[in-house]
């Protein structure tokens, strides 16, 4: 049962990095401190990733369930 869950798992994880290919995160960073008066910058950093590691994480996961259902007949 843990295999099944496994792929399972994976291949939601597939799906949704299929359907969303990246994220951004944004930090401050300090940019002018003159006592009481600070003035930060918002710095953007955008993660992304190839689609295709979705569909080959997705595929993995179909696989690993097709194949445990398979080893228990």
């Amino acid at each position: 049962m843990k295999i099944k869950a496994f792929g399972i798992v994976l291949a939601a994880i597939g799906i949704i990095m299929v359907i969303y290919t990246g994220f951004n995160y944004v930090t401050k960073e300090k940019v002018v401190d003159l006592g009481p008066i600070e003035i930060k910058k918002e710095i953007n950093h955008p993660v992304q990733w190839s689609p295709i590691i979705g569909v080959v994480l997705l595929v993995g996961g179909v696989l690993i369930v097709l194949s445990d259902k398979k080893a228990k007949s």
